[in-house]
Order: structure tokens, then sequence, then C-alpha cells
């Protein structure tokens, strides 16, 4: 299917945010975005990729009760330190606790992708994990990098496609695209396992 022909057939990101929506516009398909509306709490004993793998899910389901005929990308991202979820600390006061239990430490990064097909009902969802290790900032290198980048909204409270990269002292993962929201490389395979080849 050329990128003419999916025209006709809406693809469409469950996602609001601006960077997963940046990443996405990498790939030069044209695309929809759709807020879904999901409870992002995690169920009891739940492990990091789980969470991430079944909003992911509940995403793409949500989104294509609206548009039952399109390809809709579903994706989440949940942290983990240990056995603890790190997710978005939405406030400075948060961010602060997390960089500081996050210093020196390794965090994993579990970035989970959806495709769901809604004329067929085909669903394919993957987990793209990523391990951070972060240096061992002081606490005023924590403060001068939270007034400056703001990261409320980004798990982990790390902008690694910002200023939040130096924070970083490491990373290991089979794509720097998942870490920042959205893993392009298993979307460009999704995407051709339903017929969609982006170049």
């Amino acid at each position: 299917m050329s990128k003419e022909l999916i025209l006709n057939r809406k693809l469409i990101l469950a996602s609001t945010s601006p960077f997963r929506r940046e990443l996405l516009s990498k790939l030069g398909l044209p695309f929809e975005i759709a807020a879904p509306n999901v409870n992002e709490e995690a169920l009891p004993n739940e492990f990091a990729h789980m969470r991430a793998a079944r909003l992911s899910e509940a995403k793409a389901r949500a989104v294509v009760k609206t548009f039952p005929d399109a390809l809709v990308i579903g994706s989440d991202q949940v942290a983990s330190l240990g056995n603890e979820h790190i997710g978005k600390p939405d406030t400075h006061e948060n961010a602060v606790i997390q960089l500081r239990r996050m210093r020196g430490k390794s965090v994993v990064f579990h970035t989970a992708l959806t495709l769901l097909n809604g004329l067929t009902g085909a669903i394919q969802t993957g987990v793209t994990s990523t391990t951070v290790t972060f240096r061992d900032i002081s606490d005023a290198q924590i403060e001068t990098y939270l007034h400056r980048e703001q990261p409320y909204n980004c798990a982990g409270s790390a902008k690694s496609e910002g200023l939040g990269i130096a924070l970083i002292a490491r990373m290991e993962g089979s794509d720097p695209n998942a870490l920042i929201g959205l893993p392009l490389i298993e979307l460009v395979s999704m995407l051709k396992n339903e017929g969609i080849e982006v170049i």
C-alpha cells in the first residue's frame, strides 16, 4: 500500500503528546490525533512492562471506537526502578523526589506500542525497553535542570531529547526514539505487516 492509498484509510495517533506527534511525523505519513480517555493507574502486582502494554492497547481501543475504519497507534511508557513504577511527576515537588531517587542508579523505561486495525480487529503490541543510568547529580543541579526544562509531563522527569541528556551517564536500548515515547523501528515493522511501506 502506498502513502497515497493510506489517505483512504486514516492513521490515528491515540495520544496528545507533542513528543509522540513529532516522532510520528518523521515517517512522513499523514495522520490525525485523538485523545484517548483511559485510566492509567497501575493494577495490583502489575509489572511495569505489563502496565505499559495494557495501557497502550487500552488507548488504541478507546480511540478506535470513534474511528472504526482506521489504523490506530497507541503508546504508553512506564519507568521502573527496581519494583517501583515511575510515571509522570506532574509537579515540581514530585519531579525533585523522582530525580533524587534515580540519581546514580539505572532505570528501565518500558515503552509499549500498539497498532490496531479497526476494520479487521488485528492488533499488534510490543514493548521496547531502554536502560538509562543516571549521573550522581546534586540537589542544586536537579533544581537547575527542573527550572530550565520543566519536564513535568515526562515519565521519570528526564526529557532526554532536551537538557535531560545532561542527567544521563549511559543508555542501552534498541531504539533511541522509544525513550522519547514512540518506538519507530517497531512501528515501521507493524505498518509493514498491515501492508504499509514507509519508504
